[in-house]
């Protein structure tokens, strides 16, 4: 295992050391987890108590320190200072998995293989799949006819890539996956539905993640599209001809029904729904459960269902809370208008002065 002195770290980071910048780290841990020689990071303010009692040689933090008795990396983000330390003292995919074929992995002639590739038991490679450099395929995944993975990605086990799919460098795919599925399209004759043949493809490009058991649908015709460095989460629906644009986030449990467009640096967070064509502007957030109806504008943060801007949406569930008292006060008032009605009804007439 790697050891790196607090003061290698920091440059790494582009932090300032506060304290004993020679002291060895040998690991990383949290910040209730961490031992003599780890170094963690405090990101929010309210687990600083924690720090007292931390065994930590050094934090990464952005502000105070608390009673702290290590170095202290101090940095204006924390969060992404302490993921690249654990790049240092974690394998990376060409480290951890032997490079070569397995005996058991299916591969025919027409297949291209690329540099330093591992590719695992029972792995199946069909007709003219082509594989870039150092990429790692692990036991069980299915790559279909004509597919095309590029260089230094990862695919976990039991991923399924679909015929003539195409994925972009640096793509890592997680269990269970499924890219190029048939994308939902029937038509109907007043009887029965007829199912539309989808012949078009999903693109994957440069740097993007993909969450275990998500499934992206291949295209009607032509293209459902996942641009560079967008991360989807687990169990997430992308219907046909899809289009997510770059630096995207999507959350778990999250489904956008077909043709749907999201711009740059788009946010859906968890079980999010989206109707189809549609589009969602750069930066525009969808918050968790959110119902998208109609196309959002770009910058603008929705939630709800149907989704309206957050503000709004907040007052109108605030209102929601309060339903019950509100009923209740306007029995007890309905029940006064009543009783002055009746005495009303039943007191002297004019008549009768």
């Amino acid at each position: 295992m790697p050891s790196y002195r607090i003061e290698e770290i920091a440059g790494i980071v582009g932090g300032e050391v506060v304290g004993d910048g020679s002291v060895e780290i040998r690991g990383v841990a949290g910040i209730k987890e961490a031992m003599p020689g780890e170094i963690t990071f405090l990101a929010n303010s309210k687990y600083e108590s924690y720090l007292e009692s931390s065994n930590a040689s050094a934090v990464i933090a952005a502000g105070g320190n608390g009673n702290f008795d290590g170095a202290v990396i101090r940095i204006d983000n924390p969060y992404l200072a302490f993921l690249k330390v654990v790049r240092l003292f974690s394998e990376t995919p060409l480290e951890k998995y032997e490079r070569g074929v397995h005996p058991t992995a299916i591969i025919p002639e027409s297949v291209e293989l690329g540099e330093e590739i591992s590719i695992g038991a029972y792995v199946v490679l069909e007709d003219n799949v082509s594989i870039g450099d150092r990429t790692t395929i692990l036991p069980l995944a299915c790559i279909n006819e004509g597919a095309m993975i590029g260089s230094d990605c990862l695919i976990y086990p039991h991923v399924t890539i679909r015929e003539k799919c195409e994925v972009g460098n640096r793509v890592i795919i997680h269990s269970g996956a499924v890219i190029g599925s048939d994308g939902f399209g029937y038509a109907r004759d007043g009887k029965e539905h007829h199912k539309i043949p989808q012949i078009g493809i999903v693109r994957i490009e440069e740097d993007v993640e993909i969450g275990a058991n998500t499934t992206i649908d291949r295209a009607t015709t032509g293209i459902t599209l996942i641009r560079r460095g967008s991360k989807l989460d687990n169990l997430v629906q992308i219907a046909h001809n899809v289009v997510i644009g770059e630096n995207s986030v999507v959350a778990a449990q999250a489904g956008i029904s077909g043709s749907t467009e999201l711009g740059k640096n788009v946010v859906l967070a968890g079980q999010a729904g989206l109707v189809g064509h549609i589009k969602i502007g750069d930066g525009a957030m969808v918050g968790a459960q959110g119902g998208v109806t109609k196309s959002i504008p770009a910058g603008t943060s929705v939630s709800g269902y149907p989704a309206r801007e957050h503000s709004f949406a907040r007052k109108i569930c605030a209102a929601t809370a309060r339903l019950p008292d509100l009923l209740k006060e306007f029995r007890n008032l309905q029940n006064r208008v009543d009783a002055l009605e009746k005495g009303k009804g039943s007191g002297p007439s004019a008549e009768d002065d």
